[in-house]
């Protein structure tokens, strides 16, 4: 399978403006999660809409394009990515992983986890889930939850703690069964990634706002690889200070 990793960032954040370029432990984000992605993918390249964030990858020898300013999700942003690639070097490439680019610590092994998927021949879309932890917060809004089949395909996505638990106290619930948070990498095959870029948005997607929803109410079916490996996303600054605290981070500008 020929594998291209794209990585869209934007330098506007609502909740980080910037993000991609502040510094952690001495290299910037963006910086970081290249690298990473380079040491499971050949071919990886960043897809911004912002010339600081073009131009920083240029500077650390990384691969970029530059899209428009008007998409709405990063999705998207990675179908323009990809045939602007595939123009450029005159090749057609069978998977696209979409790679966060939030995720400074992202492991090579989840990435290589995800595109596993794609070993079963009718894989269109996959992503990565990770059982959470007894310490870990299974009702923070900010951290969907996936429920899954038990051929490994995505039931649903949700911002709330699915399943719910009838009768049983709340406090109760993660002892009782294990809850899924959804890590948001994604990957799709050529024609896959073409489709669901083309979909309008629709009434689940606007509810939880989770552009996966959109997909699987189109009748995608989205499969699930079950990662051990931590992810550790950076959506505000007080996540750079949480992490600095644990120690994760040594350093941060």
């Amino acid at each position: 399978m020929k594998i291209l990793a794209i990585i869209p960032s934007r330098y506007g954040s609502t909740r980080f403006p910037g993000k991609p370029l502040i510094l952690i432990d001495g290299k910037t984000m963006i910086q970081m999660v290249y690298e990473r992605s380079s040491l499971a993918f050949s071919h990886v390249c960043v897809a911004t809409d912002d010339q600081r964030i073009f131009d920083e990858v240029v500077r650390f020898g990384g691969d970029v394009v530059m899209t428009s300013s008007f998409h709405k999700s990063g999705t998207d942003r990675c179908y323009e990515a990809m045939n602007i690639v595939e123009g450029r070097d005159n090749t057609e490439y069978d998977i696209i992983v979409n790679v966060q680019g939030d995720e400074p610590f992202i492991s090579p092994e989840q990435l290589l986890e995800l595109v596993a998927c794609f070993d079963d021949t009718g894989t269109k879309i996959a992503t990565l889930v990770k059982r959470f932890s007894p310490e870990e917060d299974i009702f923070n809004t900010n951290s969907p939850k996936v429920v899954i089949s038990k051929d490994y395909f995505a039931l649903y996505f949700s911002r709330n703690a699915i399943p719910f638990q009838r009768g049983t106290d709340l406090k109760e619930w993660s002892g009782n069964m294990p809850y899924y948070k959804h890590i948001g990498l994604y990957a799709f095959t050529r024609d896959a990634l073409g489709a669901v870029s083309k979909m309008e948005q629709t009434p689940l997607e606007r509810a939880e706002q989770l552009e996966q929803l959109r997909w699987i109410e189109n009748g995608f079916k989205i499969k699930v690889a079950v990662t051990q490996y931590s992810s550790y996303s950076i959506d505000t600054p007080d996540d750079i200070a949480d992490l600095t605290s644990k120690n994760i981070i040594k350093s941060s500008v």
